[in-house]
């Protein structure tokens, strides 16, 4: 978990890149610190929104009260939440095996996955329904363990954290936990009477924290919020075309293979014996993720538009499956297929480190980037030990995947940040802009998301160019009514230029031309090249 972190971590805890749906939480939660209404989520352009449940609105809002607005904050319960998952699946194979060696493997797998990864560097639901529904695995595993009998802490695990799934993301966490309520009653190895579901203290908390925000929404704003999530949640994402199913349940699969590359390669050697073995020791189990892992595929066949993080809720419990399977097929003694897949990812993390230090020197940098690398290079020669050795290449293999994001950062560094959001924090402090001002937009409003988290509560800006296309004729005339605009350079030509006072707010790298740019880093007229070929946005004040 602390290995995740701290590897993730720099990733993670700036926008070195920021995924679009972001904005949808960190726009919310700046406006609900502005109006004081923590119920009621908002949109960058003052739009109502209501097609998540709150749970992850919170989140964010949480890491803005504790460290105040930031990139940082922002993202902070997220990565915790990604490193608690790695926890939360030690724990589930830990309680069904009772076997260290296959919950210390079934760790390293999830750890390295990519999926969990990105997930934990975006403030979205996806981490944060990994996480909920990996706990809720701890409660059915409980179950399948102890039978009647088991513990009621178990019922509290299972119940709590479907409650919480569904305030984050609504109805697949309700599918999910309700195909495995039907499982564990039915399945032919080991049934469960319905009586040992029956908890009411449990189950009224539960449903008290799973509908509290659907409840209050109704009693707020009427039945007519629940278009909008129903169209989310639904309508938005069924399909119904039988391609479309087909391209979609396709894609599922193989990304699913692809996101436990390796370790799924190295099962195959003696597939047939350890899953002989591992039915023989836990049918229960195993037809437990393969049903999850069905449901998943099935569900993310449905959808409109097929994504990776899809696939997060059940990559634990499925992660638990193959390091089982791993253990069971003695994967360890054959060292050979774990050495090379080690030696990949640490040539890879070497080119990446050996960029990083090359981009760095030619640009200058703070001392920090140079710590980083220095942390980063001394893991790598400890991997590059312990594979030379043959030592703990489970181990190995799990951190050389994680050092590629810790080293990959230091690249990013000089080409993403300081971001737009930054530049344009410091333009306003530098010019000691007024906040009772109001701001207009004008431009990406996923770059506006960042420039709002920057300029924090105290300055209110509203987008122009919101989710819904409008005419030019239509933006000139709503950006009249604000004294100071943000505006992206591929707008300037429509705005009155005599009208306005304008300076350059923010310059950054075109992702388009960033071939072109690393090929004249040495360039004495560098910054110039960034600014001829850069994305600008300008700050305008009303003459």
């Amino acid at each position: 978990m602390a290995a995740f972190a701290i590897l993730v971590g720099p990733f993670a805890l700036s926008f070195h890149m920021h995924f679009p749906d972001e904005m949808y939480y960190t726009d919310a939660a700046v406006k609900m610190l502005q109006n004081g209404d923590y119920l009621t989520t908002y949109l960058g352009n003052g739009e109502l929104r209501f097609r998540k449940p709150i749970g992850t609105y919170w989140v964010v809002l949480a890491g803005f009260k504790l460290f105040g607005v930031s990139a940082f904050a922002s993202r902070f319960f997220f990565l915790l939440a990604g490193a608690l998952t790695v926890g939360a699946t030690y724990w589930l194979a830990k309680l069904l095996f009772e076997d260290k060696k296959v919950a210390g493997i079934s760790a390293l797998i999830i750890a390295a996955n990519p999926v969990l990864i990105l997930s934990a560097t975006r403030s979205i639901p996806d981490v944060l329904l990994g996480l909920t529904m990996t706990l809720s695995a701890v409660g059915f595993a409980g179950l399948m363990r102890f039978g009647d009998q088991a513990p009621k802490k178990y019922l509290w695990i299972l119940y709590l954290s479907l409650a919480l799934a569904l305030e984050v993301k609504g109805i697949p966490a309700v599918a999910l936990g309700g195909l495995g309520i039907l499982y564990l009653l039915l399945n032919p190895w080991k049934r469960l009477s319905f009586r040992a579901f029956l908890h009411l203290p449990s189950i009224a908390v539960a449903i008290f924290i799973g509908l509290f925000w659907f409840v209050a929404m109704w009693q707020i704003h009427g039945p007519t919020y629940l278009d909008s999530f129903l169209e989310d949640q639904v309508g938005a994402r069924v399909t119904s075309r039988y391609l479309m199913i087909l391209k979609n349940g396709f894609l599922a699969v193989g990304i699913l293979i692809a996101i436990f590359i390796p370790w799924i390669l190295l099962v195959i050697p003696k597939f047939k014996e350890s899953t002989r073995k591992a039915w023989a020791e836990n049918a229960v189990f195993f037809g437990f993720a393969l049903l999850w892992g069905l449901a998943i595929l099935g569900m993310g066949a449905m959808t409109s538009k097929f994504y990776e993080r899809y696939l997060l809720p059940v990559a634990p419990v499925l992660a638990v499956l193959l390091g089982w399977l791993l253990v069971k097929g003695e994967f360890e003694f054959r060292k050979l297929g774990l050495k090379i897949s080690v030696w990949v990812f640490l040539f890879l993390c070497l080119i990446i480190g050996v960029f990083g230090f090359w981009i760095n020197f030619q640009l200058g940098s703070s001392v920090w980037i140079y710590l980083q690398l220095g942390l980063g290079f001394s893991i790598l020669i400890y991997l590059f030990q312990l594979t030379s050795k043959g030592e703990k290449l489970p181990k190995a293999l799990s951190y050389s995947f994680l050092l590629l994001f810790f080293l990959l950062t230091t690249v990013t560094a000089k080409i993403s940040l300081p971001e737009q959001g930054e530049q344009i924090e410091v333009f306003v402090s530098a010019n000691e802009i007024d906040p009772k001002e109001e701001i207009g937009f004008i431009g990406n409003i996923h770059t506006s998301s960042k420039i709002r988290v920057y300029l924090g509560p105290d300055y209110y800006m509203t987008d122009l160019t919101g989710e819904k296309k409008l005419t030019d004729e239509e933006l000139l005339r709503k950006s009249t009514e604000y004294n100071y605009l943000i505006v992206e350079d591929k707008y300037l030509p429509l705005i009155p230029k005599d009208s306005y006072t304008i300076h350059v707010g923010s310059v950054n790298w075109n992702s388009k031309q960033i071939p072109f740019l690393l090929q004249n880093l040495s360039n004495p007229a560098f910054d110039s090249l960034v600014k001829e070929n850069g994305k600008i946005y300008y700050w305008l004040e009303k003459k």
